[in-house]
């Protein structure tokens, strides 16, 4: 009890009104009125199916019903007139039993994981004034009974499922003062009948499918101070009524397509305006003049609209924190352009400044770089000139720097490694000249840096190594010589890319290049390197683009360039390369583009996997080069190279014949085994997939092409996983083919483990399994596949480590995930694993959870996978947290297994639960659990334990983490998590259902800071 009372100290969000009463008076007697909340409450408990915090075991009838938890009586009466259990992560349904606490006045049930309809009895609480079921999992439509609430006051509903539209029967609802509607999927017009609120104080609906014009009697609302619909399809433009409502103070409705003109007198019609924000619309003519009237003004948001004319004076603005207005058409490239940021002067506060990607003209005043407090500076594509200042040395608090795609001459300021802060930084695409200070080596926070595109000479500073977080380096387009420093190539916090073609670089490719193993992408093109390709660059296995065309690089392909089997370009052109192109190249299944042109290559050119798509390979220029397929036009490869190719083969199959024969015995034995269990698995399997669709061998083989490697998406040690579109019940369907490699040992049996494992369970953050394939293919060998719905969006491993963004133009990485989208990711998996734990009958326990495992559909829904290692189990009568099963030699992956399970301790739902936390550091560092970092017994869970809290910042894999007042402490919350979930005792470990819920109030709160923007 004491617990779920201190989870009432947080501040609550504007709906709610609630206090969690802890005790009561006591009451004598129930009378025979009262018995009927009693046993109205005993259903609510009867439907509570998950309870952390044990508060339901305290209502019993060994006190009276009025001081249980949560539940608040009338001092004239013993009926129930609040009821309250917000914040306490409990799951479920709504009892319909609710609907006969008939003197309710407040009912809260916020914050929970409550799923289904909300019941239609609600209607019946005729008393009721504030009805909060806000951040539940519930469904369906917003019933209309709710209409017959004729007192409700707050009706709080955001963060749930709902659909539909906003109910009409709720035009009684007069009473009406704060309405949430918040992220969902609502959609319809606005209705007309809310301009009858009179009472009105707050409607609050973005993140839902509003569309249409916004109603003119709104106007009528002359208590209204906040209007938020942001991200919705609103179109049309604001109506005149509109401008009459001058009670407002927030005006929230980004990521519309509201259109029109802003009437130049806002000023007077909004006196009282502290948050403006109409970014991302289609918003024209001037920005009105009288805003800078506006004393009380904090935020103004006026990005990627289509405003003309000048930026008007803001210099009565005192409480300015965020001005942007970026993305527009404003000024004309001339002097004076800049003149109102003068007028800012008086805006110390100032955290966010954006006017970049407009016309705006002219130089930087110094007067600019008094903002002390700025944490943001956005003036990227404009027409800028001149120098870049030394005083931008003072802006120590800077976090991310864009000044790019303008006229910027001279050099770079030294001081500009006085902001030590700044985890993002883009210079490129000007005209700026010189040497690359030093300096910068003191921005140890610096995640991003592009230079590229400017007139820069001489070397790269090494002092650059001292950027440990370094994850992109982009220095390419210009001027730059001298060999490329060893400690820059050996950096091995280069994830993200490492650019520096169209220079003048020389000598050797270091072999530090091995360090970089997580990069992802590396072009060093168009300079005038020498030497041979060092065999280290092998080691470079995330590499999924590496270009070193241009070069003078000699020798042959290094045969250690087999590892990188993630590549999907590869640019070995104009160079001077010799020998023979490997075998092992035509295996590269994500090949997208091989190019080996104008080298002196010779032999048979490789007719297999890559090398049969002509368009994606470019051999020009290699004048020796035989055979291959008929589209490349190469001469016919002569009889005695054919002779040598085959004494070449006997070679090698002589050579292992010995071992083939040491392995006949044994493998004689495995398929005598196989054939008897392969019996009992299609048996088996086959009784259980009635309902589910027939699939053959054939339509599979046909769906994918013959499972060719243009449909290969994932493979693992047991699978192949093909992407393929079959006909099912509803029409064609774009899946997922898990095909078994039979022929490894273990694959049979995770074949079994998957299909018992998913027969029975069903959550919406489980990866669904359609049907299955037992049966044999064309050659008469045993065939196993699971067919899977298709996850678009791929891994989160694949979202952490291998972004395949081509395109290293752009600044800002189009493939990663900010900090809310990872959050709930980790929710997401979270959720699965209470619901195989705890909720789905037997406990079932997954043994593999790791980034690889949890996939993402359309909208980033996680969904858990790969239950080939899954086990249910029983607890004792003597030992509930003792297991017993049949587990495989195999307890999960390196790095997420459990410590005890290399200790031959039995698998169990503590080991998910470290693995959980495992993942969960590894969501929000970037960082694998195996990095070479990690090691001296330093490990991911001690690496994260010992920057908290101070240093949470620097160990955050989120480049343009935008700046929320909450967001260090949010992380700091959910390292924590991470933390006690990852404890080397399984008995430290956190509870599963514990971690769900404290991941849900670490997005509360973060969401709930969104309108308090640093």
């Amino acid at each position: 009890m004491k617990k779920l009372c201190s989870l009432r100290h947080h501040k609550y969000v504007v709906f709610s009104s609630f206090i969690l009463v802890c005790f009561l008076p006591s009451v004598s007697s129930v009378d025979a009125t009262s018995e009927t909340d009693r046993l109205a409450l005993f259903s609510v408990k009867s439907h509570i199916k998950s309870d952390p915090y044990q508060i339901m075991p305290t209502w019993n009838d060994s006190a009276h019903f009025c001081n249980w938890t949560g539940v608040v009586c009338g001092t004239r009466h013993t009926r129930v007139v609040t009821l309250n259990l917000s914040s306490g992560g409990f799951s479920g349904t709504i009892s319909p039993a609710v609907g006969n606490l008939s003197f309710l006045r407040e009912l809260g049930l916020s914050d929970n994981s409550f799923t289904g309809k909300v019941p239609q009895e609600v209607g019946k609480l005729s008393r009721l004034r504030t009805l909060d079921i806000a951040k539940n999992l519930l469904s369906g439509e917003i019933p209309s009974n709710i209409s017959q609430c004729l007192n409700l006051e707050v009706l709080h509903l955001g963060g749930n499922d709902f659909v539909g539209t906003f109910p009409n029967e709720f035009e009684s609802l007069s009473r009406l003062q704060y309405i949430n509607l918040a992220l969902n999927n609502l959609t319809g017009e606005i209705p007309k009948f809310i301009g009858n609120f009179t009472s009105l104080e707050l409607i609050s609906a973005p993140g839902n499918n509003f569309y249409g014009s916004i109603p003119d009697t709104l106007g009528q609302l002359s208590n209204l101070w906040g209007f938020a619909f942001g991200i919705n399809n609103l179109s049309g433009v604001l109506p005149p009524s509109f401008f009459n409502i001058s009670s407002l103070k927030e005006v929230d409705m980004p990521n519309n397509q509201i259109g029109g003109n802003l009437p130049q007198d806002i000023a007077q019609r909004f006196p009282r305006l502290v948050r403006l924000n109409l970014a991302i619309n289609k918003f024209t003519g001037h920005i009105p003049v009288s805003l800078s009237n506006v004393s009380n003004l904090e935020h103004l948001a006026l990005n990627v609209n289509g405003f003309t004319g000048s930026v008007p004076s803001f210099d009565r603005q005192t409480r300015l924190t965020w001005f942007g207005v970026n993305s527009n058409h404003l000024g004309n490239g001339k002097f004076g352009d800049l003149n109102f940021i003068s007028s800012l002067a008086n805006c110390t506060n100032l955290r966010v400044l954006g006017f970049g990607y407009n016309n705006l003209g002219g130089v930087l005043p110094k007067s600019m770089f008094n903002f002390t407090q700025l944490r943001e500076l956005i003036i990227g594509g404009s027409l800028i000139s001149g120098s870049i200042p030394y005083e931008i040395g003072q802006l120590v608090k800077i976090t991310r720097l864009t000044l790019s795609s303008n006229l910027f001459t001279g050099t770079i300021p030294d001081s500009i490694g006085n902001l030590v802060n700044v985890g993002a930084m883009s210079l490129s695409r000007n005209l700026l000249s010189g040497s690359i200070p030093s300096s910068l080596g003191n921005l140890t926070r610096l995640s991003s840096l592009w230079l590229y595109t400017n007139n820069l000479v001489g070397p790269v500073p090494s002092s650059l190594s001292n950027c440990k977080g370094l994850q992109k380096l982009s220095l390419q387009r210009n001027n730059l010589s001298g060999f490329i420093p060893e400690e820059i190539i050996g950096l091995s916090s280069l994830t993200a890319g490492l650019d520096l073609s169209d220079n003048h670089f020389v000598g050797p490719l270091p072999s530090e290049v091995e360090k970089l193993r997580n990069l992802v992408y590396l072009n060093i093109s168009n300079n005038m390197m020498s030497g041979s390709i060092p065999s280290s660059l092998g080691a470079c296995t995330s590499l999924v683009v590496l270009s070193i065309s241009g070069n003078v690089f000699e020798g042959e392909i290094p045969s250690t360039f087999s590892s990188l089997r993630g590549l999907e370009v590869l640019d070995l052109s104009r160079n001077n390369l010799t020998g023979t192109i490997p075998e092992f190249l035509g295996d590269f299944v994500s090949f997208n583009g091989l190019n080996l042109s104008f080298n002196g290559f010779e032999g048979k050119l490789p007719d297999k996997g890559a090398f049969g798509n002509v368009s994606k390979v470019s051999i020009n220029g290699n004048a020796k080069l035989c055979g291959g397929f008929p589209e490349f036009q190469l001469p016919q490869c002569s009889i005695s190279s054919k002779k040598n190719k085959i004494s070449r083969t006997m070679i090698i199959i002589f050579s292992v014949l010995g071992v083939i024969f040491v392995l006949v015995v044994a493998l004689v034995s495995y398929l005598i085994w196989k054939r008897r269990y392969s019996k009992k698995v299609s048996s088996g399997t086959n009784s259980d997939n009635e309902n589910f669709p027939r699939i053959s061998y054939r339509v599979l083989h046909e769906a994918t092409d013959g499972f060719s490697s243009a449909n290969l998406i994932g493979y693992g040690k047991f699978s192949f996983v093909y992407k393929a579109i079959l006909n099912l019940n509803n029409g064609p369907e774009t899946v997922a083919v898990k095909v078994l490699k039979l022929a490894v040992r273990g694959a049979d049996k995770t074949f079994v483990s998957e299909c018992e494992a998913l027969r029975n369970i069903r959550h919406r953050n489980l990866v669904k399994v359609i049907t299955s394939c037992s049966g044999v293919d064309y050659n008469g060998n045993d065939f196993k596949a699971l067919i899977y719905t298709y996850m678009v969006n791929g891994s989160l491993d694949d979202w952490l480590h291998h972004n395949r963004a081509v395109n290293q133009d752009i600044e800002e990485e189009t493939r990663s995930l900010n900090f809310i989208q990872r959050l709930n990711v980790v929710i997401d998996v979270a959720s699965a694993l209470v619901y195989i734990h705890c909720q789905c009958g037997s406990p079932l326990v997954h043994c593999d959870i790791k980034p690889s495992n949890v996939l993402l559909d359309n909208d980033l829904v996680a969904h858990l996978g790969d239950f080939g290692l899954a086990r249910f189990f029983q607890y004792t009568a003597h030992d509930s947290t003792s297991s017993h099963i049949n587990s495989l030699s195999v307890k999960g992956t390196v790095g997420y297994a459990a410590p005890e399970y290399g200790m031959g301790s039995q698998t169990s739902t503590y080991g998910d639960i470290y693995s959980f936390g495992i993942l969960i550091l590894e969501t929000f560092t970037g960082k694998h659990p195996t990095h070479e970092m990690f090691s001296d017994g330093l490990s991911l869970h001690g690496f994260v334990k010992m920057a908290i809290p101070d240093r949470v910042m620097e160990i955050t894999d989120l480049i343009q983490l935008r700046t929320y007042k909450s967001i260090k402490e949010c992380l700091t919350a959910v390292y924590e998590i991470g933390i006690n979930c990852s404890m080397e005792s399984p008995r430290d470990r956190m509870d599963i259902n514990d971690a769900f819920n404290r991941l849900q109030f670490v997005k509360k709160t973060f969401l709930d800071s969104r309108s308090n923007l640093a």
